[in-house]
């Protein structure tokens, strides 16, 4: 698969449209990371191809790429949406495809942009697809997304503890998700196939808490002992001190409120790097 790519730039132009999307909502910080990794898992341990697997994984990084048409008051708002909010972010796998159509790259992740909250029982959208009509790279994604989900702290709910994660999954078996991907999906989880990926934001990168909005600050690959972050949420500064894997995080008393939606680098270029070398 790696050879089929000449001309990287077409890759990082994808994921860096995909990346800028999610820094626009400050609670999903190392998602599309973990979205892509959680599929690449799924697809090796289920026995795919190594072409479904390559795609698993990008389709996971790109999937949410449609929420650029969405408003950054439904993206960022606390609590239950309205009806109407809620239909208005039940178009974004179709601004998504509207946005990749013409990219040289489209065939590999339109399944998971465009059908990744499509549901095996037929009540999914944007196409209320029924059984084996649901791609099986759109199933492969939105098992993972869906986990990532429950997993993580959101603007609108506390991560969920992950067996009860795992619960909602089994329980959703033939009806959301597809039944033998999500089987493999809770074999892997539960013994420990995915500890490296959860609460992470890249390859040992933990997300750091903020007291006040949880953990939802990703932290670059580099940070070191003495740098400062701020949270995207609050925009409140930390100084960090190492300790273990991960960082203690000390108020400073600023806050930083000049912040603007950037691409995620880090994922990108190890994506990238991954299929170039």
């Amino acid at each position: 698969m790696n050879a089929d790519f000449n001309d990287l730039s077409l890759l990082r132009s994808l994921l860096t449209l995909a990346s800028v999307i999610e820094a626009r909502d400050p609670y999903t910080g190392g998602h599309i990371w973990r979205v892509g990794k959680y599929a690449k898992a799924l697809a090796e341990k289920a026995g795919l191809e190594k072409d479904l697997v390559f795609r698993a994984e990008l389709g996971g990084l790109v999937h949410d790429l449609g929420k650029v048409g969405v408003s950054d008051s439904i993206l960022r708002k606390e609590g239950k949406l309205t009806d109407g909010e809620y239909a208005s972010i039940k178009k974004h796998p179709e601004i998504g495809r509207s946005l990749i159509y013409a990219h040289p790259l489209a065939p590999l992740v339109m399944d998971a942009v465009f059908s990744h909250h499509e549901r095996v029982d037929g009540k999914g959208y944007p196409g209320g697809l029924r059984e084996e009509k649901v791609p099986l790279l759109a199933g492969l994604v939105a098992v993972a997304d869906a986990f990532d989900a429950m997993t993580s702290t959101r603007s609108y709910h506390v991560r969920m503890d992950q067996e009860k994660a795992w619960q909602i999954i089994e329980a959703g078996r033939g009806r959301q998700f597809n039944d033998a991907l999500a089987g493999v999906f809770l074999d892997l989880g539960r013994k420990g196939g995915l500890s490296h990926i959860i609460e992470h934001c890249g390859d040992e990168r933990l997300m750091l808490c903020c007291p006040k909005c949880g953990p939802i600050i990703a932290p670059p690959s580099g940070t070191k002992d003495g740098d400062c972050l701020s949270c995207p949420s609050c925009t409140g500064e930390f100084l960090l001190h190492a300790g273990g894997r991960t960082f203690e995080l000390e108020p400073t008393g600023r806050l930083n409120p000049v912040q603007y939606p950037k691409p995620d680098t880090d994922t990108i270029e190890a994506f990238v790097s991954s299929v170039g070398g």
